[in-house]
């Protein structure tokens, strides 16, 4: 028996095509192994990542490193670097077999191709031509508790900075019986959290629209009476929220025009989604998110911020921002940081510009330097800092009861505690002591519980909140 190793870098979309790529081999009579220097393997699997110039350089190292642990070994490249430089890829002397984004699903075919005849190795369509959805599936995923579901592929946006809709192609959406069922199977497994993710999936749906639709551009949204006539990603959350034994729902990365007065209401009606959503603004200048060629300004983004405090109840708010995009003056960013100051976000995840061959933003004039970008991070990181500690102390002070979704075992302090994270995403430790004296008291029935806890205090990292059970 065949022993193959994958590996996975960059997003969460590849970790979930990895993990299909995973169950394909396992099906067809490989084992798997990890990926491990220690770890022999006859097949290395490297699913790359090219988001930006430093993620094409760590798929490189991978790729040589993997004929490195062993040399004799067939070593198989796929994902964002392969569409990013193909040419690279095929000539790099440690990669065997080439295999494009949408053609993950026949790697098992790929390999066996490559055995028969070596000059059989590359396998590659244009991805940005491929309107069909690569239909990859899991049965059950690595995580314990939380399962990521990938809902659609491609992204029509072509932000000036992103060379991911080069490499991932067209819009494709899933069919939402596929995505159904596939839950339906985790569900019955044992999972009770899924997060959907795609590379874009607030245009889930749009692929679907006849081009016969007036009015309808290829990168609109499906909202007000285009969403009554059209599916889009509200049907999908409602799809799951039906589902017995899923009982939490997040969403990966939105952008503001999804959240519509419609949208917002909806999802206040189900119980399962969870109030945390991650609205990427990227800039909190107009000028600048005209440069990043982003669909939206400022008001339409503090809109749909309203929207969701309107119909929830102190929803997770958060973000990210690049600072020194090409042309950002210390004006831009100061308005940029006074901005956030309003829309006072839970957490903010900062990216200081990194020039991406290939894209429109690494050809702009005025580059900010390192030390202006330095230091417009520090300043935004500082901000959320102080932003996500005020929100756990409200969350201590004014709430009573949470349900908490309990992932694993830790020792904080020397001292053992169960920790997870409740709908709105925060962080929480219960002392393993304290489960004594419940039903559930073996560790392998408490880890993927829900139980109902109160929050007590911060520990000393600021950053987890102490609790005490109430019950399950």
């Amino acid at each position: 028996m065949k022993k193959v190793a994958l590996h996975s870098l960059g997003c969460k979309v590849n970790s979930y095509e990895t993990e299909s790529m995973e169950e394909l081999f396992r099906k067809a009579g490989y084992e798997i192994v990890p990926f491990k220097e220690d770890v022999l393997a006859d097949v290395y699997v490297i699913n790359t990542c090219s988001v930006t110039n430093i993620a094409d350089r760590k798929s490189r190292q991978m790729l040589h490193k993997a004929k490195k642990m062993n040399p004799e070994s067939v070593v198989i490249a796929c994902g964002c670097y392969v569409e990013s430089d193909s040419a690279g890829v095929i000539a790099d002397e440690c990669v065997d077999i080439v295999i494009g984004n949408n053609r993950k699903f026949s790697v098992v075919e790929a390999l066996e191709e490559y055995y028969k005849d070596s000059t059989c190795n590359v396998f590659m369509n244009d991805i940005n031509k491929d309107s069909n959805y690569e239909n990859l599936t899991i049965e059950t995923v690595s995580e314990h508790t939380r399962a990521y579901i990938k809902i659609q592929d491609g992204c029509n946006q072509f932000c000036s900075y992103c060379i991911i809709p080069y490499v991932r192609g067209r819009i494709r959406s899933r069919q939402i019986s596929d995505i159904v069922e596939e839950v339906k199977g985790l569900a019955a497994k044992g999972f009770k959290e899924v997060v959907l993710t795609g590379i874009h999936i607030t245009s889930y749906g749009l692929d679907f629209v006849k081009e016969s639709d007036k009015g309808l551009a290829s990168d609109d949204y499906l909202a007000n009476e285009n969403a009554t006539a059209h599916i889009g990603l509200l049907d999908v959350i409602k799809a799951i929220n039906e589902i017995d034994g899923i009982e939490r729902i997040r969403l990966s990365s939105l952008e503001p025009r999804v959240i519509t007065e419609e949208f917002a209401k909806e999802i206040a009606k189900m119980p399962k989604l969870c109030p945390h959503f991650h609205l990427s603004l990227q800039s909190g200048n107009d000028k600048t998110l005209k440069a990043m060629n982003r669909k939206y300004d400022t008001k339409e983004f503090m809109e749909g911020v309203e929207r969701l405090r309107k119909y929830l109840d102190k929803p997770a708010l958060t973000t990210d921002i690049i600072v020194g995009f090409p042309g950002e003056t210390d004006e831009d960013f100061n308005e940029t940081y006074e901005y956030l100051k309003k829309v006072n976000f839970y957490e903010m995840h900062i990216f200081k510009y990194s020039r991406r061959k290939g894209t429109v933003a690494d050809k702009m004039p005025a580059q900010v330097n390192g030390k202006d970008k330095n230091k417009r991070s520090n300043s935004l990181l500082l901000m959320t800092k102080v932003n996500s500690l005020a929100y756990r102390k409200d969350f201590l002070e004014n709430t009573k009861f949470a349900d908490v979704l309990i992932e694993e075992l830790v020792t904080i302090d020397d001292k053992e505690y169960y920790t997870g994270y409740t709908k709105n995403y925060i962080r929480v430790a219960i002392e393993k002591e304290a489960f004594k004296g419940y039903s559930i008291v073996s560790e392998d029935k408490i880890v993927n519980t829900i139980v109902k806890i109160k929050a007590e205090s911060l520990m000393s990292d600021n950053e987890t909140v102490l609790c005490s059970i109430i019950g399950e």
